[in-house]
């Protein structure tokens, strides 16, 4: 099962991830965050396989909270594993890709 947490400030944009997520029989959304900070606090509780992050979010963006978090768990995850939400809900809206980028 691929744990996945996804963190943006737009509640609508994180129910339709939380639907996309929730059709895969493979996937579960361990967690969810409407700002950087809740996202660093929500992937030190559940440690995802893959994080969605929104790169501009209040109290603390997505850019510092990926910063962030690659620097407390510098061997858990490469470059590739994280994804803007916004463009995998386009990706996968598009067909250009499966939901998870």
């Amino acid at each position: 099962m691929i744990r996945v947490l996804s963190a943006d400030d737009h509640p609508l944009l994180r129910g339709g991830i939380a639907a996309l997520i929730g059709n895969q029989t493979d996937m579960e959304l361990v967690a969810e965050a409407c700002n950087g900070r809740e996202a660093l606090e929500q992937f030190r509780s559940h440690h995802p396989d893959i994080t969605l992050m929104d790169l501009q979010m209040p109290e603390m963006s997505g850019i510092d909270a990926i910063s962030a978090i690659r620097g407390e768990f510098p061997d858990r995850h490469s470059g590739n594993e994280f994804s803007s939400a916004e463009e995998t809900v386009r990706r996968s809206v598009t067909g250009l890709s499966s939901p998870m980028v």
